[in-house]
């Protein structure tokens, strides 16, 4: 089934977040760490490569999830600008959707080790995705479709802390897509 991430309520966000912690186990739990670290060609991620990188970029929202949950958490000029923050949860949303094949390159902060990655990736992960819905469902008191952050990525890009969200869960299926294909990629240890 085609998820319109641009599109998701907030409960549907929850439940896509909570349902890519399954999926993670059910996915990757059973690899061996030959076949978490095995890579197609030296410039392509492994399997546990992408779910290092997811747990990296999510990370990368907690300083705001924190400000929010503590009240310390101040608009800033950018952030009130009408329509800017609506352009550019779309763009992102797109940039980063399972659907988009477009290839981009991972910032400096949201990169994966290139050396061998722990075989326990794939519950450190799940812990992470339940850890980070937590956090989601503790900011909601404060309106996540009115509330508008800064990309930890790129200081000029704002975005609703809604679609934030919708960029988390869209950004891990696309990540899941690519380990799934580096999987039923020729020479994948059996």
């Amino acid at each position: 089934m085609k998820v319109d991430y641009q599109n998701l309520t907030l409960p549907q966000t929850y439940d896509e977040a909570e349902s890519i912690a399954g999926d993670a186990k059910t996915l990757f739990g059973h690899l061996n760490p030959e076949q978490l670290n095995w890579k197609a060609s030296a410039d392509s991620w492994s399997v546990a490569q992408c779910l290092d990188h997811l747990i990296s970029s999510n990370q990368s929202y907690d300083p705001v999830f924190d400000r929010i949950l503590k009240g310390e958490y101040r608009e800033t000029f950018l952030h009130r600008l009408p329509l800017l923050p609506g352009f550019f949860g779309r763009m992102m949303i797109s940039a980063v959707s399972p659907d988009n094949r477009r290839k981009f390159k991972a910032p400096g902060a949201s990169q994966p080790s290139s050396s061998s990655i722990d075989p326990q990736i794939v519950e450190r992960f799940v812990t992470h995705q339940r850890a980070t819905l937590a956090k989601m469902r503790l900011v909601e008191d404060r309106d996540p479709a009115e509330t508008i952050i800064t990309s930890p990525f790129v200081g000029a890009v704002v975005y609703s802390l809604l679609d934030a969200f919708r960029l988390m869960v869209a950004h891990e299926r696309r990540h899941f897509n690519q380990a799934q294909r580096m999987m039923q990629a020729d020479g994948f240890p059996r």
